[in-house]
């Protein structure tokens, strides 16, 4: 008799405890970071700073723009300092549409020539950092149809609520471009921003981890002023520090060309 008091009493324990509010789905939380309000334009400073394991630091200096033209998105950045790289310069642009490759161009001084950079080779490191062409390319967001993904949790980072994000290439090609086998995202869901994002490699192993820091807001626009990745394989840290962040300011079209490359600011 005891023990079907017991029972009796769990059972209406549960029926009275409040359901916990269902988590949103993994393609809900991807669209709702793409949603998030970037601003038309943006012009900013933008300080690279690259340490590896040894502990020997090489730091460059650059100008960044980045301009909506519709639903497509284009980026230059310009190197101002060393002087061994200042004038390097990189420009890409991101298409809305699925089946449409993204054009991204590299221009290096010494070559006096503009490259092109292909889609195979967007998971390649970013000029020292540890960052790919990919990664520079998405900045906050994140691509939709190279992964499959999933709401796997809820966690917490630097005193923030987030969302745990868990995506996969959706085949192993894609897989092999990015050179992510898996991406886990922790989502600040009040201001659908990621904060930290931790990759592992073609062979399941963790290969490096990103966090956003300084999020705060600049004309109304929640902005990160930090970012910092860890390479896990290889013991290379790097940190890129935004300054000078301003929104809707006259970015003028002809920055966006191959031409302005060659031309620098």
């Amino acid at each position: 008799m005891k023990n079907y008091h017991s029972i009796i009493i769990l059972f209406v324990a549960i029926c009275n405890a409040p359901f916990a509010a269902e988590l949103p789905d993994g393609d809900e939380i991807a669209l709702r970071i793409n949603a998030r309000d970037e601003g038309e334009a943006v012009s900013r400073l933008l300080t690279m700073e690259m340490t590896d394991s040894r502990g020997k630091q090489r730091i460059r200096e650059t100008k960044g723009f980045r301009k909506y033209y519709s639903d497509e998105k284009r980026t230059v950045i310009f190197y101002l300092a060393p002087k061994n790289i200042k004038d390097t310069a990189f420009l890409t642009y991101d298409y809305p549409e699925a089946d449409k490759d993204d054009d991204q161009w590299l221009y290096l001084p010494a070559m006096r020539k503009v490259r092109r950079i292909s889609a195979s080779d967007r998971g390649d490191y970013f000029l020292g950092t540890d960052f790919t062409y990919e990664d520079i390319k998405l900045e906050t967001r994140i691509s939709i149809d190279d992964y499959q993904r999933k709401t796997i949790g809820e966690s917490e980072v630097d005193g923030f609520h987030c969302l745990l994000l868990e995506s996969v290439p959706v085949n192993d090609d894609i897989a092999a471009e990015l050179g992510y086998s898996k991406v886990e995202q922790c989502v600040d869901d009040t201001i659908w921003m990621v904060r930290q994002s931790k990759m592992w490699d073609m062979q399941g192993r963790p290969l490096k981890t990103i966090h956003s820091k300084d999020i705060r807001q600049v004309q109304d626009i929640w902005t990160q002023h930090e970012l910092e990745v860890s390479n896990h394989k290889t013991g290379h840290h790097t940190r890129f520090t935004f300054s000078e962040v301003r929104y809707n300011e006259g970015v003028n079209d002809r920055l966006f060309t191959q031409n302005a490359l060659k031309r620098g600011l």
